[in-house]
Order: structure tokens, then sequence, then C-alpha cells
């Protein structure tokens, strides 16, 4: 196959993932409102695979770096255990009223999330080591790189780390993408790629995102 033919296929592909997720109607309604509020909101096949790795990893405690209008937590919910909590992070207040609407669409109960308003950098260091099963950083873009060393930090062994590069995602490969949110991209990856304590992985999903383990320590 000539890589002409290669390339038309990668792109059938990624086209085919992202149209083969069909959302309910509590997600619709909060898309709805999204686009109302002008905030981006994960595709998807990125919400798929958070709820993927929630349920996969028996998820109880989550933590959620930019609420948006709930999209991304709907999604991460509905893999989470029954008696899980997500605890979601937003400056805007505006943004949280949204998701609280789309939470409450769903039926989730009150006592299944918390909803901090206010920014991560000053949030995350509150939280305690070791105490969080998933990790989703969908935040400011240029703050990724400071956000990583927390999460390490609260993902017990064997949780999950998944970082949205979103629109700089597709700026990653190219050297010559020298904005803000490229450099802050390929900074958040390589801090990934480079701590011994993760297994990482990059997906090209959407923009792009960067997941990876907390890996076991073996201690005999």
């Amino acid at each position: 196959m000539s890589n002409d033919s290669n390339a038309a296929a990668t792109s059938a592909l990624v086209t085919y993932a992202e149209n083969a997720i069909v959302e309910d109607e509590a997600m619709a309604s909060a898309r709805e409102r999204a686009a109302d509020l002008g905030v981006d909101a994960v595709a998807p096949s990125v919400g798929a695979l958070l709820s993927v790795l929630a349920a996969a990893g028996g998820a109880k405690s989550v933590v959620e770096v930019g609420t948006g209008a709930g999209i991304s937590g709907l999604w991460l919910l509905s893999g989470m255990r029954p008696d899980s909590v997500l605890t979601t992070i937003e400056t805007e207040q505006e943004f949280q009223a949204a998701a609280k609407i789309g939470f409450q669409q769903a039926g989730v109960a009150a006592n299944r999330t918390r909803l901090i308003n206010g920014h991560a950098l000053d949030v995350l260091p509150r939280l305690a080591d070791e105490a969080y099963d998933l990790i989703f950083i969908d935040g400011e873009p240029v703050d990724h790189p400071r956000y990583v060393a927390d999460a390490v930090r609260l993902l017990r062994p064997g949780g999950v780390l998944v970082v949205n590069l979103g629109d700089a995602g597709y700026r990653v490969p190219d050297p010559e993408a020298v904005d803000d949110e490229a450099i802050a991209a390929r900074e958040a990856t390589q801090l990934i790629a480079a701590d011994e304590s993760l297994l990482p992985v990059v997906l090209p999903l959407a923009g792009g995102l960067v997941a990876a383990a907390k890996a076991f320590v073996d201690e005999g």
C-alpha cells in the first residue's frame, strides 16, 4: 500500500472512530450548553475512552481539571463505580452551573460530584497523595506541564493520568510550531515520558491525548 493510500486509510479510520460513538440525550444537551457558552468539549471518542479507563480501573476517586460544561465529567461518571466521587475543578462559575444541570439531567446523585471553583494550580496541592484512581487534565493548555507533577503525586499505583492536548496536539509534531500552547503540550508530553514511575502512551484521538499508568513498585 502506498503512503498516500496509508494516509487516506488512516484518515478514514480516524473519522470512523470519531463518528462511531453515539451520545445519549443528557450529553447532547450538555453539548448544546457548551456551544452556547463557547466552551470547548471533548470529542465523543475521547469521552468514550475516559469511560472505558474509569470502568477498567474500577475508579472510585477521580480528579478532573477543567469541568467545562460537564461533558467529560458525564463520560467519566458513566464508567466510574456507583459509590465513586468525581472531583472536578473549574475557574468559571458559569461553566460549573452548566455542568451541574447536565449531571442532574443524567440522574447523577449530588454526592457523587464535588465541584470546586478555583485554579487547579491552587487546588491540586491540597489534595491527598496517592488517593486517586484516574486524573483527567483538560484545563488551560499552557499550564499542563505544571499540573503533571501534582497529578503523579495524587495517583495511586495503577492509577491513570490522561492529558488532553486539544488543538495544540496537532502542532506538537511540528518543530516550527513555537506558540505557547504547542510548547506547553510538548513539555507536558516530555515530562510524562521522562518520569520513570509512569508507563506512557500517546493516543491520536481528536487533537491528541497523552495517557500514562503509574507503575507498581516492587518492594520485595
